[in-house]
C-alpha cells in the first residue's frame, strides 16, 4: 500500500522547463522554496520546518529533518502545497537554470535515489528528503561535490533538476563508470560511490578537469548531467573579471579600442 500521496504530472519546455502536477482533493506536493511558478485558486501554499514529508510530528524529529537540510546547503523550510478544494488542482514549478526535469518513481526504483545535493525540486508528501554521508574516508576527504549528498526515500513521485542534457546509464554488476563529481545528479543505493585520483603529473597539472574522478560501480542506475551548476557559474565569473576577450578577433585588445571600449 503506497505511503505517499499519488500525483499526476506533466513537464513543459525544452531547455528551460517547468513541472505541472496534478493534485486530487486533499492531496500535497512539497519543494523547494524559490521553484514555485503558478498554481489554481483552489491550492493553499504553507511553510513548514523540515523537510515537509510529515513523516514525523515531534519537535525533536523536526529539528533533525531541519538540521540535515542545513547541511546540505538548503533552507531550514520546505514549501507544502495542498488541494483544499473539490476538484483536481494544478501547481507549477520551474527549473533554476537551463537543463531537465527528471521524474524518479520512488515506487520503481527500490524506495531510494541519492542525488546531488541541490538537485532537488519538489515531489509528493510523503517523500523524506535527507542527507547520504559517503561512508569511504577517500570519498570524504575529495569528494568535493559528490561527499554530502541527498537522499530521496519513499514510494512516490520525486522530481530532481539536472543542468545541459541528461544521461541515463543502466551498469551492469561489476561495470565501472569514472565521472567528474560534479556530472553526477542521482543514483540508485545499490550503485558503489568512490573517489579515484587522476593518474599522471601532466593530468593532473594541465588537465584541467581536478585531481580526482567520481567512480561509479554497478549493478544499477546513474543519471548524469552535462553542465554542472557550479561549472556554468565559473564560466559566467572568468568572463566577468577583467578585460573582455574578443574570440576569435585577429584585433583583440586592439579591437576594443576601435569599438570604443
Amino acid at each position: 500500500m503506497p505511503r505517499n500521496h499519488e500525483i499526476d504530472y506533466k513537464i513543459f519546455g525544452e531547455e528551460m522547463q517547468a513541472v505541472e502536477v496534478e493534485l486530487d482533493p486533499t492531496e500535497t506536493v512539497i519543494a523547494e522554496s524559490g521553484s514555485f511558478m503558478y498554481m489554481d485558486n483552489g491550492i493553499e501554499m504553507a511553510t513548514v520546518f523540515g523537510d515537509g514529508s510529515g513523516q514525523t510530528d515531534s519537535f525533536f524529529g523536526k529539528i533533525m529533518t531541519a538540521g540535515k537540510r542545513l547541511l546540505t546547503g538548503e533552507s531550514l523550510f520546505m514549501t507544502t502545497y495542498t488541494n483544499h478544494s473539490n476538484s483536481k488542482q494544478r501547481v507549477a514549478f520551474a527549473a533554476p537554470y537551463a537543463g531537465k526535469i527528471v521524474p524518479l518513481d520512488l515506487a520503481q526504483l527500490n524506495g531510494k535515489i541519492i542525488c546531488q545535493k541541490d538537485s532537488f525540486l519538489c515531489a509528493a508528501k510523503g517523500v523524506q528528503i535527507g542527507i547520504e554521508f559517503q561512508r569511504k574516508l577517500g570519498t570524504g576527504l575529495f569528494g568535493g561535490e559528490g561527499f554530502i549528498m541527498q537522499k530521496l526515500e519513499g514510494d512516490g513521485m520525486a522530481f530532481v533538476h539536472a543542468g545541459g542534457y541528461v544521461l541515463e546509464r543502466e551498469l551492469r554488476a561489476g561495470e565501472v563508470l569514472r565521472v567528474d563529481t560534479g556530472c553526477i545528479v542521482a543514483f540508485t543505493e545499490s550503485v558503489d560511490y568512490d573517489i579515484q585520483f587522476v593518474k599522471g603529473l601532466r593530468n593532473m597539472v594541465f588537465g584541467g578537469e581536478g585531481l580526482f574522478f567520481a567512480v561509479l560501480r554497478g549493478p544499477g542506475k546513474v543519471w548524469l548531467q552535462s553542465l554542472p551548476v557550479s561549472r556554468l557559474a565559473a564560466k559566467i565569473i572568468s568572463y566577468g573579471i577583467g578585460p573582455r576577450r574578443e574570440e576569435g578577433s585577429v584585433l583583440g585588445g586592439f579591437g576594443d579600442l576601435i569599438d570604443g571600449r
